[in-house]
């Protein structure tokens, strides 16, 4: 007889995620739930990959990621930045963001800690705060367009709050920080011992001549920051799980502390190929106008339907509001869609912990990270509903 357990995470079951492109794969649905994109990366840097391979980069990495990465990873910084980072004591590489977000809390987190997090918020902050022992505190983003409202921010800092989340660009709404964020951040943080994660893995996702509002371009903000990053989202490889952490020494030694019992190290010849491209900026500079273009095909092609199109001002992620079509649970809604008419799409509903207002707005997340033709097909189907 197995014995019986209490599980660390009673709430948490199987991801809407693995849920939704499950349904896709079944219905043979047009799949623009996972943020992931269905065309190939450059052939450059398979090449590079290839190389690395055949030239016996097979055995493990150092723990903080080979020197070459880190280095280039520090050049990237100060060019879009204007911040030099160490690259020994300041950049770790990790398998994905994802692990470098639970290496991050883990690191500071204790027992009762108070981590503030945004809302809808990425699915993997609140387990990671709950396992570590810390209290998330949800604060949802303003319903009308998805910006933060410093002042109920205000109210929910006390002595206890460890850690603030900033997700910028954001998913899944594709909000991003303005300077007057940054300024009320700078504020409320400014004489306080609290610290922040900036999970900017869509840094270079970002749309309308607008700016990436970086921690690092803000050096008393930078101080305080775990800067987390995801190649993987910049250059078509979500596959291939290699992201980064840039954060000052003291608060890097923790996180390494706690990333080497984690992965320990991250896949080598990715590593290499990924420092290789580095050496071309254009191969990130670009991205915006890119994926803006994607966006912009993806919204005219919606215009056609009976939704309405929320703005995005980065990431790779439409919202869609449906409110207009029917008043069914953005759940049972977004399965229907799928079996229905062919489209797979995210509720908004489950990157809430909490039953607010703005959690049963009537709106789907949908990924436009996807060839013309997978758009097209999916944008006419969408105009059946």
């Amino acid at each position: 007889m197995t014995p019986q357990i209490q599980s660390k995470l009673p709430k948490v079951g199987t991801t809407i995620f693995t849920v939704m492109s499950g349904l896709a794969a079944h219905y043979q649905a047009v799949n623009l739930s996972q943020g992931f994109p269905d065309f190939a990366c450059s052939p450059e840097l398979l090449e590079l990959v290839a190389q690395a391979l055949r030239n016996g980069q097979n055995q493990y990495a150092p723990m903080i990621g080979v020197g070459v990465l880190r280095e280039q990873i520090a050049i990237k910084t100060q060019k879009l930045y204007h911040k030099t980072v160490n690259p020994d004591t300041e950049i770790t590489v990790t398998s994905g963001a994802t692990e470098a977000l639970f290496a991050a809390i883990a690191a500071v987190v204790r027992q009762d800690d108070e981590v503030i997090i945004f809302e809808p918020a990425y699915d993997s902050y609140l387990p990671a705060i709950e396992l570590n022992g810390g209290k998330a505190v949800p604060i949802s983003l303003k319903a009308e367009d998805y910006s933060i409202d410093w002042q109920a921010v205000k109210k929910r800092v006390n002595h206890r709050t460890k850690l603030i989340i900033i997700n910028s660009p954001h998913n899944p709404t594709g909000s991003i920080l303005q300077a007057t964020d940054i300024d009320e951040l700078t504020r409320l943080v400014r004489d306080t011992n609290i610290l922040l994660i900036g999970d900017e893995v869509y840094e270079h996702i970002i749309f309308d001549n607008q700016t990436h509002q970086s921690l690092l371009l803000y050096e008393e903000l930078a101080t305080r920051s775990f800067v987390i990053s995801s190649f993987g989202k910049t250059f078509h490889v979500t596959g291939w799980k290699i992201g980064y952490c840039i954060a000052p020494p003291t608060l890097t030694t923790e996180f390494r502390k706690v990333h080497q019992y984690l992965t320990f190290s991250s896949a080598t010849p990715l590593q290499y190929a990924i420092a290789a491209y580095l050496q071309n900026p254009e191969h990130y500079v670009n991205l915006s106008a890119f994926y803006e273009k994607k966006r912009n095909q993806f919204v005219e092609l919606i215009k056609e339907t009976r939704f309405k199109i929320l703005p995005t001002a980065g990431t790779y992620f439409q919202l869609l509001d449906y409110e207009s079509i029917t008043q069914e649970d953005d759940t049972d809604f977004a399965i229907r869609l799928t079996k229905e008419f062919g489209v797979a799409a995210i509720p908004i509903s489950v990157f809430y912990s909490q039953d607010d207002e703005a959690k049963h707005r009537k709106v789907l997340r949908f990924c436009f990270a996807k060839t013309d033709e997978t758009l097209a097909l999916a944008a006419e189907r969408l105009q059946k509903v």
